[in-house]
């Protein structure tokens, strides 16, 4: 497939393009700053910065879907407002270009106990904001009535580097825990499900999560 991934040199954003190269797909590296990638064959790099006001729809034609790793800058003082505004200018281009639409998202809008973890007195203050702006970016995906093809993924609680195991379980609404209690993923095997999702799609217009 042809695939235009925003992000592309972010944490999961890195993960996600060698992944999307390695299985053969071609990507559309949308990115502020495209010397920031190496040349590699199947990888066309354009410049584009989705919060500078230009006409992303046009940087979508042609491609099957767009996966979106965007990030506002976690030391952003406009952090929410500034995700907000690049999620639903993505949102928007996708739904004009007629192409899918995959959201890497936060983990802070899962349940527990029927409670949103980021409503919980001992989510991080440092990531709050964030978690906000991706939870709003969540209800305002499931609000829209235009048709739009969506999936909007939470990784596990930890989600930090390591190996491609490709071994992982899915879930839906709340965090799939290990045997020790833990909720952790490897970028990698992020990665992993998105592309898989991307191939063989079993989360259309709703969210999953995953975990070891």
């Amino acid at each position: 497939m042809n695939i235009a991934l925003i992000g592309a040199t972010g944490f999961v954003g890195q993960a996600l393009l060698e992944e999307l190269l390695t299985r053969g797909h071609q990507v559309r590296a949308l990115q502020r700053d495209p010397a920031k990638l190496t040349a590699r064959p199947g990888l066309e790099a354009r410049a584009f910065d989705v919060l500078a006001g230009g006409n992303l729809a046009a940087q979508l034609q042609g491609v099957d879907a767009v996966v979106s790793a965007f990030n506002a800058g976690w030391t952003n003082p406009n952090l929410h407002d500034d995700f907000l505004r690049g999620s639903d200018i993505i949102a928007t281009a996708a739904r004009e270009a007629g192409v899918r639409l995959i959201v890497v998202g936060g983990a802070g809008s899962l349940f527990i106990g029927g409670q949103q973890v980021v409503d919980s007195p001992e989510f991080p203050a440092d990531w709050k904001q964030g978690a906000l702006a991706a939870r709003e970016a969540l209800n305002r995906l499931r609000a829209d009535q235009s048709g739009l093809d969506w999936t909007f993924v939470s990784p596990a609680f930890h989600l930090e580097p390591g190996a491609r195991t490709g071994v992982f379980r899915l879930g839906g609404e709340s965090p799939v825990f290990d045997a020790q209690g833990q909720s952790r993923i490897s970028t990698a095997d992020m990665a992993v499900a998105i592309v898989n999702e991307l191939e063989t799609p079993q989360h259309r217009r709703g969210r999953f999560t995953l975990g070891y």
